[in-house]
């Protein structure tokens, strides 16, 4: 039988963060933690350990379908998960080898999925859950670059996660991000925000079961401007024209 999806609590929660050895992911680590949780798995390509026993490293490498089936297992009681891997390689839709491209779907569009997949089982299992999937402010504006592809084909495969998980309890939330600390979005200059905001924005979004959050100013102006036309968001056609 479904049942509703509510917020997920994280004080006494067992979570896990890819990617959170640094920048946002360690930011939500730590987040996480400070509301209560009691064990984070924050994973990386390679063991990084820190002062804390809550915080358990765990290898992970997204692109890999062994080693997130080896992460499902080792965190089999988790009701919290957070997709933050990301990967940008600064590929020109055009010029760059297709191969680029492919690498960047690999770990921002399928690497997500895979988790998804391996996860959500687990995530059944409790009476609510959550999983969040961080998401660029570039899934809705196009630089020009493979990177803008992999987001926007992100967004997409979050909502219908969204859709066929609502029914096992889980909420799945997109949290869209400007320009931070983050590899992914190195050269591009737009306003820097805060990760330590974003993830107290995240942790927000987790307890009371919100399906979207844009974490700044940059991420509600690019939303907004959505539903005008494309010229809004690409005033450059206007002056070809």
């Amino acid at each position: 039988m479904s049942r509703p999806p509510t917020g997920t609590p994280i004080a006494g929660a067992v979570a896990l963060v890819t990617a959170g050895n640094r920048g946002l992911g360690r930011a939500l680590v730590d987040e996480l933690l400070e509301r209560g949780a009691t064990k984070v798995y924050a994973t990386s390509r390679s063991s990084q350990r820190r002062r804390d026993e809550r915080i358990v490293p765990l290898v992970l490498d997204v692109t890999d379908d062994a080693s997130v089936a080896a992460a499902a297992r080792a965190a089999s009681n988790v009701s919290i998960v957070v997709n933050n891997a990301g990967v940008q390689l600064g590929t020109p839709v055009l010029d760059a080898p297709l191969d680029d491209i492919r690498s960047e779907l690999e770990t921002n569009l399928f690497g997500t999925i895979r988790v998804a997949r391996a996860f959500a089982p687990i995530l059944a299992s409790h009476s609510s859950s959550a999983m969040v999937n961080v998401l660029s402010v570039l899934s809705w504006l196009a630089l020009g670059r493979g990177y803008e592809i992999s987001e926007a084909a992100a967004w997409s495969a979050t909502n219908s996660m969204r859709l066929q998980l609502r029914g096992q309890g889980t909420v799945v939330t997109a949290l869209y991000v400007g320009c931070m600390d983050r590899d992914v979005t190195a050269g591009v200059h737009i306003p820097e925000a805060d990760p330590r905001d974003v993830a107290r924005q995240a942790a927000d979004a987790i307890v009371a079961g919100t399906f979207e959050v844009l974490s700044d100013d940059v991420t509600r102006f690019v939303k907004s401007q959505l539903s005008r036309d494309v010229t809004a968001l690409y005033g450059q056609l206007l002056a070809a024209a």
